[in-house]
Protein backbone atom coordinates (compact mmCIF):
# COMPACT_ATOMS: atom_id res chain seq x y z
CA UNK A 1 0.00 0.00 0.00
CA UNK A 2 2.70 2.17 0.86
CA UNK A 3 4.13 1.99 -2.79
CA UNK A 4 0.88 2.13 -4.46
CA UNK A 5 0.59 5.86 -2.47
CA UNK A 6 4.20 6.57 -3.40
CA UNK A 7 3.42 5.78 -6.93
CA UNK A 8 0.52 8.00 -6.92
CA UNK A 9 2.20 10.81 -5.72
CA UNK A 10 5.11 10.70 -8.83
CA UNK A 11 2.08 11.04 -11.10
CA UNK A 12 2.60 13.82 -13.43
CA UNK A 13 -0.21 16.35 -13.22
CA UNK A 14 -1.27 16.62 -17.20
CA UNK A 15 -2.75 19.78 -16.36
CA UNK A 16 -0.17 21.48 -14.64
CA UNK A 17 2.30 20.09 -17.58
CA UNK A 18 0.01 21.39 -20.50
CA UNK A 19 1.70 23.12 -23.27
CA UNK A 20 1.12 26.89 -22.86
CA UNK A 21 1.06 27.70 -26.54
CA UNK A 22 2.66 31.77 -27.26
CA UNK A 23 0.10 34.92 -27.38
CA UNK A 24 -0.29 35.79 -31.13
CA UNK A 25 -0.74 39.64 -30.11
CA UNK A 26 -1.43 42.36 -31.98
CA UNK A 27 1.72 42.36 -34.64
CA UNK A 28 1.60 38.67 -35.17
CA UNK A 29 -2.15 39.08 -36.00
CA UNK A 30 -1.91 41.82 -38.41
CA UNK A 31 1.02 39.33 -39.96
CA UNK A 32 -1.39 36.45 -40.07
CA UNK A 33 -3.75 38.46 -41.52
CA UNK A 34 -1.52 39.74 -44.18
CA UNK A 35 0.10 36.61 -45.09
CA UNK A 36 -3.45 34.92 -45.92
CA UNK A 37 -4.67 37.91 -48.28
CA UNK A 38 -1.28 37.98 -50.22
CA UNK A 39 -1.77 34.48 -50.46
CA UNK A 40 -2.14 33.25 -54.60
CA UNK A 41 -4.71 31.38 -53.40
CA UNK A 42 -7.03 34.10 -51.48
CA UNK A 43 -6.11 36.04 -54.68
CA UNK A 44 -7.92 33.74 -57.12
CA UNK A 45 -10.56 33.64 -54.62
CA UNK A 46 -10.71 37.92 -54.06
CA UNK A 47 -10.88 37.65 -58.47
CA UNK A 48 -13.53 35.07 -58.34
CA UNK A 49 -15.59 37.02 -55.87
CA UNK A 50 -15.40 39.89 -58.15
CA UNK A 51 -16.86 38.18 -61.06
CA UNK A 52 -19.52 37.37 -59.06
CA UNK A 53 -20.13 40.53 -57.07
CA UNK A 54 -20.24 42.14 -60.55
CA UNK A 55 -23.37 39.96 -61.63
CA UNK A 56 -26.66 41.65 -59.70
CA UNK A 57 -24.94 44.82 -61.70
CA UNK A 58 -26.38 43.14 -65.23
CA UNK A 59 -29.20 41.56 -63.13
CA UNK A 60 -30.59 44.88 -61.37
CA UNK A 61 -31.13 48.36 -63.16
CA UNK A 62 -28.04 50.70 -62.02
CA UNK A 63 -29.14 54.44 -61.30
CA UNK A 64 -25.73 55.70 -62.97
CA UNK A 65 -27.56 54.16 -66.39
CA UNK A 66 -30.87 54.87 -65.97
CA UNK A 67 -32.39 56.40 -62.65
CA UNK A 68 -35.87 56.43 -64.35
CA UNK A 69 -35.77 52.63 -64.38
CA UNK A 70 -34.81 52.37 -61.08
CA UNK A 71 -37.32 54.24 -59.78
CA UNK A 72 -39.92 52.46 -62.03
CA UNK A 73 -38.39 48.81 -60.73
CA UNK A 74 -39.16 50.69 -56.91
CA UNK A 75 -42.67 51.05 -57.79
CA UNK A 76 -43.18 47.96 -59.24
CA UNK A 77 -41.82 45.94 -56.68
CA UNK A 78 -42.27 47.55 -53.27
CA UNK A 79 -41.74 44.35 -51.70
CA UNK A 80 -37.98 43.61 -51.66
CA UNK A 81 -37.24 46.33 -54.20
CA UNK A 82 -36.40 48.85 -51.05
CA UNK A 83 -34.23 45.60 -49.40
CA UNK A 84 -32.54 45.72 -52.60
CA UNK A 85 -31.99 49.14 -52.35
CA UNK A 86 -30.91 49.26 -49.15
CA UNK A 87 -27.70 47.21 -49.97
CA UNK A 88 -26.91 48.84 -53.09
CA UNK A 89 -28.57 46.42 -55.96
CA UNK A 90 -29.06 49.66 -58.24
CA UNK A 91 -25.70 50.84 -57.25
CA UNK A 92 -23.26 48.03 -57.59
CA UNK A 93 -20.17 49.46 -59.17
CA UNK A 94 -20.08 51.97 -56.59
CA UNK A 95 -21.03 50.21 -53.11
CA UNK A 96 -19.61 49.56 -50.38
CA UNK A 97 -19.24 45.98 -50.79
CA UNK A 98 -18.25 45.68 -54.55
CA UNK A 99 -15.14 49.05 -53.76
CA UNK A 100 -14.20 46.50 -50.70
CA UNK A 101 -13.65 43.52 -52.92
CA UNK A 102 -11.66 45.55 -55.44
CA UNK A 103 -9.62 47.14 -53.00
CA UNK A 104 -8.68 43.93 -51.30
CA UNK A 105 -7.86 41.99 -54.89
CA UNK A 106 -5.36 44.93 -54.99
CA UNK A 107 -4.06 44.54 -52.10
CA UNK A 108 -3.76 40.95 -52.70
CA UNK A 109 -2.37 41.15 -55.42
CA UNK A 110 0.39 43.87 -55.13
CA UNK A 111 0.86 42.12 -52.07
CA UNK A 112 1.76 38.49 -54.06
CA UNK A 113 3.92 40.08 -56.83
CA UNK A 114 6.08 42.52 -54.92
CA UNK A 115 7.85 39.85 -52.64
CA UNK A 116 8.00 37.47 -55.77
CA UNK A 117 9.33 40.19 -57.74
CA UNK A 118 11.92 40.89 -55.52
CA UNK A 119 13.45 37.16 -54.94
CA UNK A 120 13.05 36.32 -58.95
CA UNK A 121 15.29 40.05 -59.29
CA UNK A 122 18.02 38.60 -56.57
CA UNK A 123 17.83 34.69 -59.00
CA UNK A 124 18.23 36.71 -61.91
CA UNK A 125 21.72 38.47 -60.18
CA UNK A 126 22.93 35.45 -59.14
CA UNK A 127 24.66 32.38 -60.48
CA UNK A 128 23.34 29.37 -61.84
CA UNK A 129 23.11 26.77 -58.80
CA UNK A 130 25.84 24.41 -58.49
CA UNK A 131 26.33 21.33 -59.81
CA UNK A 132 24.57 17.99 -58.32
CA UNK A 133 26.94 15.48 -57.14
CA UNK A 134 25.24 12.54 -58.93
CA UNK A 135 23.96 14.00 -62.50
CA UNK A 136 22.74 10.34 -63.41
CA UNK A 137 19.87 10.73 -61.04
CA UNK A 138 18.52 13.76 -63.21
CA UNK A 139 15.54 14.07 -65.83
CA UNK A 140 18.01 14.06 -69.17
CA UNK A 141 21.24 12.31 -68.69
CA UNK A 142 24.14 11.44 -70.84
CA UNK A 143 27.88 11.16 -71.34
CA UNK A 144 30.40 11.26 -73.91
CA UNK A 145 34.11 10.33 -74.39
CA UNK A 146 37.00 12.69 -74.74
CA UNK A 147 39.41 10.14 -76.84
CA UNK A 148 43.29 10.89 -75.38
CA UNK A 149 44.57 11.01 -79.45
CA UNK A 150 42.50 14.31 -79.63
CA UNK A 151 44.58 15.94 -77.43
CA UNK A 152 42.21 18.07 -75.97
CA UNK A 153 41.88 18.33 -71.78
CA UNK A 154 39.19 18.39 -69.37
CA UNK A 155 40.08 21.97 -68.41
CA UNK A 156 39.57 23.28 -72.33
CA UNK A 157 36.94 20.83 -73.19
CA UNK A 158 34.60 22.35 -69.69
CA UNK A 159 35.34 26.24 -71.58
CA UNK A 160 34.69 25.14 -74.80
CA UNK A 161 31.24 23.43 -72.87
CA UNK A 162 30.86 26.72 -71.32
CA UNK A 163 30.89 28.63 -74.98
CA UNK A 164 28.71 27.16 -76.27
CA UNK A 165 26.08 27.18 -73.39
CA UNK A 166 26.80 30.97 -73.45
CA UNK A 167 25.62 30.86 -77.38
CA UNK A 168 22.67 28.89 -76.72
CA UNK A 169 21.81 31.61 -74.16
CA UNK A 170 22.29 30.47 -71.01
CA UNK A 171 23.84 31.76 -67.57
CA UNK A 172 26.81 30.39 -67.16
CA UNK A 173 28.58 29.72 -63.78
CA UNK A 174 31.93 27.63 -63.01
CA UNK A 175 32.19 25.54 -60.62
CA UNK A 176 35.46 23.51 -58.93
CA UNK A 177 37.76 24.76 -61.97
CA UNK A 178 41.22 23.25 -61.10
CA UNK A 179 39.94 20.44 -59.39
CA UNK A 180 39.63 16.75 -60.40
CA UNK A 181 36.21 17.42 -61.43
CA UNK A 182 35.50 20.98 -62.76
CA UNK A 183 32.03 21.78 -63.97
CA UNK A 184 29.37 24.29 -65.64
CA UNK A 185 26.59 25.34 -64.84
CA UNK A 186 23.81 27.05 -67.62
CA UNK A 187 20.62 28.23 -66.84
CA UNK A 188 18.03 29.17 -69.61
CA UNK A 189 14.52 30.73 -68.98
CA UNK A 190 14.32 33.45 -66.68
CA UNK A 191 12.00 34.94 -68.70
CA UNK A 192 8.94 32.49 -68.24
CA UNK A 193 8.99 34.19 -64.58
CA UNK A 194 8.89 37.49 -65.98
CA UNK A 195 6.18 37.04 -68.20
CA UNK A 196 4.54 35.57 -64.90
CA UNK A 197 5.02 38.29 -63.06
CA UNK A 198 4.08 40.95 -65.86
CA UNK A 199 1.11 39.03 -66.25
CA UNK A 200 0.16 39.71 -62.79
CA UNK A 201 1.56 43.13 -62.82
CA UNK A 202 -0.69 43.87 -65.93
CA UNK A 203 -3.64 42.57 -63.59
CA UNK A 204 -2.96 45.41 -60.37
CA UNK A 205 -2.66 48.05 -63.75
CA UNK A 206 -6.29 46.94 -64.77
CA UNK A 207 -7.25 47.41 -61.62
CA UNK A 208 -5.72 50.88 -61.19
CA UNK A 209 -6.78 52.72 -64.24
CA UNK A 210 -10.26 51.21 -64.10
CA UNK A 211 -10.52 52.63 -61.05
CA UNK A 212 -8.95 56.05 -62.53
CA UNK A 213 -11.81 56.21 -65.14
CA UNK A 214 -14.14 55.47 -63.24
CA UNK A 215 -13.06 58.61 -60.71
CA UNK A 216 -12.24 60.85 -63.25
CA UNK A 217 -14.07 60.27 -66.07
CA UNK A 218 -17.78 60.48 -66.89
CA UNK A 219 -20.67 59.75 -69.08
CA UNK A 220 -23.59 61.54 -70.59
CA UNK A 221 -26.52 60.95 -72.98
CA UNK A 222 -27.86 63.98 -75.65
CA UNK A 223 -30.34 63.32 -78.08
CA UNK A 224 -29.53 65.79 -81.35
CA UNK A 225 -31.99 67.17 -83.94
CA UNK A 226 -31.01 67.90 -87.39
CA UNK A 227 -29.93 71.15 -87.42
CA UNK A 228 -29.24 71.25 -83.31
CA UNK A 229 -25.83 72.13 -81.88
CA UNK A 230 -24.57 70.26 -78.56
CA UNK A 231 -22.45 72.70 -76.61
CA UNK A 232 -20.20 70.81 -74.28
CA UNK A 233 -21.66 72.09 -71.21
CA UNK A 234 -23.36 70.29 -68.09
CA UNK A 235 -26.48 71.78 -68.44
CA UNK A 236 -26.59 70.85 -72.22
CA UNK A 237 -26.65 67.05 -71.44
CA UNK A 238 -30.02 65.06 -71.54
CA UNK A 239 -28.43 63.07 -68.54
CA UNK A 240 -25.41 62.88 -67.03
CA UNK A 241 -22.97 60.68 -64.56
CA UNK A 242 -19.95 61.54 -63.21
CA UNK A 243 -17.80 60.18 -61.39
CA UNK A 244 -16.92 60.45 -57.68
CA UNK A 245 -13.38 63.08 -58.54
CA UNK A 246 -14.96 64.67 -61.83
CA UNK A 247 -14.82 68.38 -61.94
CA UNK A 248 -17.33 70.33 -64.59
CA UNK A 249 -13.37 72.19 -65.72
CA UNK A 250 -12.54 69.23 -66.83
CA UNK A 251 -14.61 69.30 -69.92
CA UNK A 252 -13.62 70.29 -73.42
CA UNK A 253 -15.29 73.16 -74.91
CA UNK A 254 -15.91 71.79 -77.95
CA UNK A 255 -19.16 72.17 -80.04
CA UNK A 256 -20.85 69.47 -82.71
CA UNK A 257 -23.69 70.11 -84.84
CA UNK A 258 -25.86 67.17 -86.86
CA UNK A 259 -26.39 68.45 -90.45
CA UNK A 260 -27.96 65.63 -91.65
CA UNK A 261 -28.89 61.59 -90.86
CA UNK A 262 -29.61 59.32 -93.35
CA UNK A 263 -30.62 55.60 -92.65
CA UNK A 264 -30.68 53.15 -95.58
CA UNK A 265 -33.41 50.35 -95.47
CA UNK A 266 -33.39 46.86 -97.04
CA UNK A 267 -35.60 47.16 -100.07
CA UNK A 268 -33.55 43.95 -102.01
CA UNK A 269 -33.92 40.79 -99.82
CA UNK A 270 -37.65 39.60 -99.33
CA UNK A 271 -36.71 38.26 -96.25
CA UNK A 272 -35.29 41.19 -94.44
CA UNK A 273 -37.37 43.85 -96.89
CA UNK A 274 -37.75 47.10 -94.88
CA UNK A 275 -34.44 46.47 -92.04
CA UNK A 276 -32.11 49.02 -91.70
CA UNK A 277 -28.52 47.95 -92.89
CA UNK A 278 -26.79 51.28 -92.29
CA UNK A 279 -26.91 54.47 -90.47
CA UNK A 280 -24.98 57.53 -91.07
CA UNK A 281 -25.06 60.96 -89.15
CA UNK A 282 -22.93 64.13 -91.03
CA UNK A 283 -21.92 66.30 -88.46
CA UNK A 284 -19.89 69.60 -87.90
CA UNK A 285 -17.27 69.87 -85.15
CA UNK A 286 -15.30 72.81 -83.23
CA UNK A 287 -12.91 71.18 -80.88
CA UNK A 288 -12.63 75.36 -79.21
CA UNK A 289 -14.04 78.44 -79.37
CA UNK A 290 -12.60 80.29 -82.31
CA UNK A 291 -11.44 76.98 -84.37
CA UNK A 292 -12.73 76.02 -87.59
CA UNK A 293 -15.31 73.95 -88.10
CA UNK A 294 -14.39 69.75 -89.25
CA UNK A 295 -17.43 67.76 -91.16
CA UNK A 296 -17.05 64.48 -89.65
CA UNK A 297 -18.85 61.20 -89.83
CA UNK A 298 -20.87 59.20 -86.94
CA UNK A 299 -21.48 55.45 -87.92
CA UNK A 300 -22.55 52.95 -85.45
CA UNK A 301 -19.54 51.27 -84.01
CA UNK A 302 -17.47 53.79 -85.67
CA UNK A 303 -17.17 56.73 -82.49
CA UNK A 304 -15.87 59.96 -83.15
CA UNK A 305 -13.27 61.97 -80.72
CA UNK A 306 -13.53 64.91 -79.93
CA UNK A 307 -11.11 66.63 -77.38
CA UNK A 308 -10.52 63.98 -74.76
CA UNK A 309 -14.68 62.18 -75.17
CA UNK A 310 -15.46 59.34 -77.53
CA UNK A 311 -19.01 60.13 -79.56
CA UNK A 312 -21.20 56.91 -80.02
CA UNK A 313 -24.41 56.59 -82.22
CA UNK A 314 -26.60 54.32 -80.05
CA UNK A 315 -30.27 55.50 -81.50
CA UNK A 316 -32.12 57.21 -83.56
CA UNK A 317 -35.86 58.13 -84.52
CA UNK A 318 -38.14 60.57 -85.96
CA UNK A 319 -38.64 64.03 -84.89
CA UNK A 320 -42.24 65.37 -86.28
CA UNK A 321 -42.38 69.07 -86.36
CA UNK A 322 -45.97 70.84 -84.39
CA UNK A 323 -47.06 73.95 -83.97
CA UNK A 324 -49.72 74.62 -81.61
CA UNK A 325 -51.05 78.04 -81.43
CA UNK A 326 -53.95 78.77 -78.29
CA UNK A 327 -57.55 79.85 -78.14
CA UNK A 328 -56.29 83.71 -78.26
CA UNK A 329 -54.37 82.64 -81.53
CA UNK A 330 -50.39 82.89 -80.14
CA UNK A 331 -48.21 80.49 -80.76
CA UNK A 332 -47.50 78.22 -77.62
CA UNK A 333 -45.23 75.57 -79.02
CA UNK A 334 -43.31 75.03 -81.90
CA UNK A 335 -40.38 73.02 -83.08
CA UNK A 336 -39.42 69.03 -83.99
CA UNK A 337 -41.04 66.55 -81.13
CA UNK A 338 -38.97 63.45 -80.19
CA UNK A 339 -41.26 60.56 -80.84
CA UNK A 340 -39.69 57.12 -79.27
CA UNK A 341 -39.99 54.24 -81.82
CA UNK A 342 -41.91 50.89 -80.66
CA UNK A 343 -41.72 48.46 -83.67
CA UNK A 344 -38.93 47.88 -87.09
CA UNK A 345 -41.69 49.93 -89.01
CA UNK A 346 -41.10 52.87 -86.72
CA UNK A 347 -44.25 53.20 -84.75
CA UNK A 348 -43.17 55.96 -82.19
CA UNK A 349 -44.73 57.35 -79.57
CA UNK A 350 -44.80 61.05 -78.95
CA UNK A 351 -45.65 63.75 -76.25
CA UNK A 352 -46.73 67.31 -76.86
CA UNK A 353 -46.64 69.61 -74.14
CA UNK A 354 -48.12 73.31 -74.61
CA UNK A 355 -47.59 74.61 -70.67
CA UNK A 356 -47.81 78.41 -72.01
CA UNK A 357 -51.32 77.73 -74.08
CA UNK A 358 -54.23 80.58 -72.82
CA UNK A 359 -56.49 80.36 -71.55
CA UNK A 360 -55.61 76.71 -70.31
CA UNK A 361 -52.45 74.72 -70.91
CA UNK A 362 -52.16 72.12 -73.58
CA UNK A 363 -51.18 68.62 -74.05
CA UNK A 364 -51.21 65.60 -76.84
CA UNK A 365 -50.09 62.31 -76.23
CA UNK A 366 -50.52 59.92 -79.74
CA UNK A 367 -47.80 58.54 -82.27
CA UNK A 368 -46.47 58.61 -85.13
CA UNK A 369 -46.42 56.66 -88.06
CA UNK A 370 -43.88 57.22 -91.24
CA UNK A 371 -45.73 55.12 -93.89
CA UNK A 372 -49.52 54.87 -92.74
CA UNK A 373 -51.99 52.37 -93.42
CA UNK A 374 -55.48 51.56 -92.42
CA UNK A 375 -57.00 48.39 -92.25
CA UNK A 376 -60.52 47.38 -92.30
CA UNK A 377 -61.79 48.03 -88.97
CA UNK A 378 -60.40 51.30 -89.30
CA UNK A 379 -57.05 51.37 -87.19
CA UNK A 380 -54.14 53.09 -88.42
CA UNK A 381 -50.96 51.09 -88.45
CA UNK A 382 -47.04 51.57 -89.95
CA UNK A 383 -46.19 49.81 -92.80
CA UNK A 384 -42.62 50.82 -93.65
CA UNK A 385 -40.00 52.55 -91.49
CA UNK A 386 -39.65 54.79 -94.62
CA UNK A 387 -41.92 58.72 -94.46
CA UNK A 388 -44.03 57.80 -97.95
CA UNK A 389 -47.22 58.59 -95.93
CA UNK A 390 -46.72 60.10 -92.48
CA UNK A 391 -49.37 60.60 -89.96
CA UNK A 392 -49.77 61.86 -86.52
CA UNK A 393 -52.60 60.29 -84.78
CA UNK A 394 -53.37 61.99 -81.55
CA UNK A 395 -55.44 62.83 -78.62
CA UNK A 396 -55.59 66.08 -76.87
CA UNK A 397 -56.01 67.24 -73.00
CA UNK A 398 -56.41 71.02 -71.40
CA UNK A 399 -55.86 71.59 -67.64
CA UNK A 400 -53.29 72.07 -65.55
CA UNK A 401 -49.91 69.62 -67.30
CA UNK A 402 -47.84 69.92 -63.81
CA UNK A 403 -45.41 71.54 -64.70
CA UNK A 404 -45.38 74.61 -61.82
CA UNK A 405 -45.10 72.32 -58.99
CA UNK A 406 -41.29 72.35 -58.95
CA UNK A 407 -40.82 68.62 -59.43
CA UNK A 408 -39.15 66.99 -62.21
CA UNK A 409 -41.29 65.41 -65.16
CA UNK A 410 -40.62 63.20 -67.85
CA UNK A 411 -41.09 64.62 -70.94
CA UNK A 412 -42.22 61.76 -72.76
CA UNK A 413 -45.06 61.30 -70.67
CA UNK A 414 -48.43 62.98 -69.98
CA UNK A 415 -49.94 62.87 -66.49
CA UNK A 416 -53.77 62.82 -67.75
CA UNK A 417 -54.72 62.84 -63.68
CA UNK A 418 -55.88 66.65 -63.52
CA UNK A 419 -56.46 67.34 -67.29
CA UNK A 420 -59.30 66.84 -69.41
CA UNK A 421 -59.56 65.20 -72.66
CA UNK A 422 -61.03 66.77 -76.05
CA UNK A 423 -60.05 64.31 -78.58
CA UNK A 424 -60.25 60.81 -78.68
CA UNK A 425 -61.81 57.78 -80.51
CA UNK A 426 -64.10 57.27 -77.68
CA UNK A 427 -65.34 61.51 -78.14
CA UNK A 428 -67.71 62.77 -80.13
CA UNK A 429 -64.73 65.36 -81.77
CA UNK A 430 -62.92 62.15 -82.72
CA UNK A 431 -59.16 61.69 -82.56
CA UNK A 432 -56.61 63.62 -84.24
CA UNK A 433 -55.37 62.49 -87.70
CA UNK A 434 -52.13 64.67 -89.42
CA UNK A 435 -51.07 64.20 -92.66
CA UNK A 436 -48.05 66.40 -93.75
CA UNK A 437 -48.86 69.92 -93.93
CA UNK A 438 -52.49 69.65 -92.42
CA UNK A 439 -53.80 71.73 -89.40
CA UNK A 440 -56.55 70.51 -87.13
CA UNK A 441 -58.89 73.00 -84.81
CA UNK A 442 -59.08 72.02 -80.95
CA UNK A 443 -62.71 71.58 -80.12
CA UNK A 444 -64.09 74.66 -77.70
CA UNK A 445 -61.79 77.27 -79.12
CA UNK A 446 -58.61 75.52 -77.43
CA UNK A 447 -56.67 76.54 -80.70
CA UNK A 448 -54.90 74.59 -83.18
CA UNK A 449 -52.52 72.24 -84.16
CA UNK A 450 -50.57 71.40 -87.26
CA UNK A 451 -48.13 69.08 -88.33
CA UNK A 452 -45.28 71.15 -90.42
CA UNK A 453 -42.20 68.75 -91.63
CA UNK A 454 -40.57 65.58 -90.42
CA UNK A 455 -37.24 65.49 -88.96
CA UNK A 456 -34.79 62.85 -88.01
CA UNK A 457 -32.77 62.70 -84.56
CA UNK A 458 -29.83 60.83 -83.08
CA UNK A 459 -29.40 60.04 -79.82
CA UNK A 460 -25.54 59.99 -78.41
CA UNK A 461 -23.61 58.67 -76.14
CA UNK A 462 -20.57 60.63 -74.75
CA UNK A 463 -18.19 59.21 -72.58
CA UNK A 464 -14.55 60.66 -71.07
CA UNK A 465 -12.63 57.28 -69.99
CA UNK A 466 -8.63 58.40 -68.59
CA UNK A 467 -8.04 55.13 -67.50
CA UNK A 468 -9.09 53.49 -70.95
CA UNK A 469 -5.68 54.03 -72.78
CA UNK A 470 -3.93 52.61 -69.74
CA UNK A 471 -6.69 49.84 -69.41
CA UNK A 472 -5.90 48.78 -72.74
CA UNK A 473 -1.97 48.48 -72.73
CA UNK A 474 -2.31 46.36 -69.06
CA UNK A 475 -4.32 44.32 -70.72
CA UNK A 476 -2.31 43.76 -73.70
CA UNK A 477 0.83 43.49 -71.38
CA UNK A 478 -0.87 40.88 -69.44
CA UNK A 479 -1.75 38.78 -72.65
CA UNK A 480 2.51 39.12 -73.65
CA UNK A 481 2.99 38.24 -70.46
CA UNK A 482 0.67 35.29 -69.97
CA UNK A 483 1.91 33.93 -73.20
CA UNK A 484 5.36 34.07 -72.46
CA UNK A 485 4.46 31.69 -69.32
CA UNK A 486 2.84 29.44 -70.94
CA UNK A 487 5.49 28.93 -74.11
CA UNK A 488 8.70 29.51 -72.49
CA UNK A 489 10.28 26.82 -70.46
CA UNK A 490 12.86 27.59 -67.90
CA UNK A 491 15.73 24.86 -67.07
CA UNK A 492 18.87 24.41 -65.52
CA UNK A 493 22.09 22.75 -67.70
CA UNK A 494 25.31 21.17 -65.78
CA UNK A 495 28.19 19.62 -67.86
CA UNK A 496 30.78 18.06 -65.96
CA UNK A 497 34.52 16.69 -66.53
CA UNK A 498 36.32 14.03 -65.08
CA UNK A 499 38.83 10.72 -65.31
CA UNK A 500 37.50 7.63 -64.97
CA UNK A 501 39.39 5.40 -62.91
CA UNK A 502 40.16 3.62 -66.13
CA UNK A 503 42.11 6.78 -67.40
CA UNK A 504 39.50 7.58 -69.73
CA UNK A 505 38.09 11.24 -70.09
CA UNK A 506 34.57 11.60 -69.56
CA UNK A 507 32.11 14.97 -70.64
CA UNK A 508 28.61 14.24 -68.29
CA UNK A 509 25.62 16.31 -69.13
CA UNK A 510 22.29 16.57 -67.24
CA UNK A 511 19.05 18.36 -67.33
CA UNK A 512 16.18 19.66 -65.15
CA UNK A 513 13.37 21.53 -65.96
CA UNK A 514 11.98 23.82 -63.69
CA UNK A 515 8.34 22.41 -63.91
CA UNK A 516 7.02 20.64 -66.61
CA UNK A 517 8.83 21.05 -70.44
CA UNK A 518 8.07 18.93 -73.02
CA UNK A 519 11.14 20.19 -74.94
CA UNK A 520 13.65 18.88 -72.42
CA UNK A 521 14.08 15.94 -73.65
CA UNK A 522 15.19 17.77 -77.58
CA UNK A 523 17.01 20.50 -76.21
CA UNK A 524 19.09 17.63 -74.67
CA UNK A 525 19.75 15.76 -77.94
CA UNK A 526 20.54 19.18 -79.33
CA UNK A 527 23.21 19.83 -76.26
CA UNK A 528 24.94 16.36 -76.76
CA UNK A 529 25.06 17.10 -80.74
CA UNK A 530 26.38 20.57 -80.42
CA UNK A 531 28.82 18.85 -77.63
CA UNK A 532 30.24 16.29 -80.13
CA UNK A 533 30.63 18.62 -83.26
CA UNK A 534 32.60 20.99 -80.55
CA UNK A 535 35.23 18.45 -79.57
CA UNK A 536 35.27 16.88 -82.91
CA UNK A 537 34.25 13.45 -82.01
CA UNK A 538 31.01 13.22 -83.83
CA UNK A 539 30.66 9.48 -84.96
CA UNK A 540 33.55 8.61 -82.91
CA UNK A 541 31.91 9.52 -79.09
CA UNK A 542 29.27 6.21 -77.74
CA UNK A 543 26.52 6.81 -75.56
CA UNK A 544 26.91 4.40 -72.24
CA UNK A 545 23.91 2.48 -71.62
CA UNK A 546 22.26 3.32 -68.45
CA UNK A 547 24.38 1.19 -65.95
CA UNK A 548 27.60 2.07 -67.55
CA UNK A 549 26.76 5.74 -67.09
CA UNK A 550 26.39 4.66 -63.46
CA UNK A 551 29.76 3.12 -63.40
CA UNK A 552 31.55 5.90 -64.92
CA UNK A 553 30.17 7.77 -62.35
CA UNK A 554 31.08 5.80 -59.46
CA UNK A 555 27.20 4.93 -58.60
CA UNK A 556 26.52 1.60 -58.35
CA UNK A 557 22.46 2.03 -58.35
CA UNK A 558 20.30 3.20 -60.91
CA UNK A 559 18.19 5.82 -61.39
CA UNK A 560 14.44 6.50 -59.38
CA UNK A 561 12.68 8.44 -62.08
CA UNK A 562 11.90 12.08 -62.86
CA UNK A 563 10.69 12.76 -59.52
CA UNK A 564 13.83 10.81 -57.41
CA UNK A 565 15.88 12.56 -59.36
CA UNK A 566 14.46 15.88 -59.11
CA UNK A 567 14.92 14.87 -55.22
CA UNK A 568 18.26 13.62 -55.02
CA UNK A 569 19.46 16.97 -56.90
CA UNK A 570 17.57 19.19 -54.71
CA UNK A 571 19.77 17.52 -52.15
CA UNK A 572 22.55 17.49 -53.34
CA UNK A 573 22.68 21.35 -54.52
Amino acid sequence: MPALKEASRAKPNLASDAVTLPRLGFWGMLRWVWRQLTSMRNALFLLLLLAVAAVPGSLFPQRSVNPSTVTQYLKDHPGYGPWLDRFQFFNVFSSAWFSAIYLLLFISLAGCVVPRARAHWKAMRSAPPRTPRRLSRLTEYGTLELPERLGISAEQALQDAARLLRKRRYRIGLYDVGSDRPSVAGERGLIREVGNLLFHVSLIGVLVFVAIGGLFGYRGQKILVEGDTFVNTLISYDSFSPGPNFSPTRLDPFAITLDKFSVKFDRSSKAHYGQPIDFTAAVTVTDKPGAPPVHQTLKVNDPITIGAASFYLVGNGYAPVVTVKDGTGKTAFSGPVISIPSDGAYTSLLVIKAPDAKPSQLGFVGFFLPTALVNDKGISYASDPDPFNPRLNLNSYYGDLGLNTGQPRNVYTLDTKNLTQLNGRDKPAGGIVLALGQSYTLPQGKGTISFDGIKRYIGVDIRHDPGQVGVLISALAALAGLVCSLFVGRHRVWVRTGTHPDGRTMIEYALLARGENHRLAAEAATIRKLLQQLLSILGTGQEQPRDGMSAATGNTGTTGGTTAATRTSAKDQ
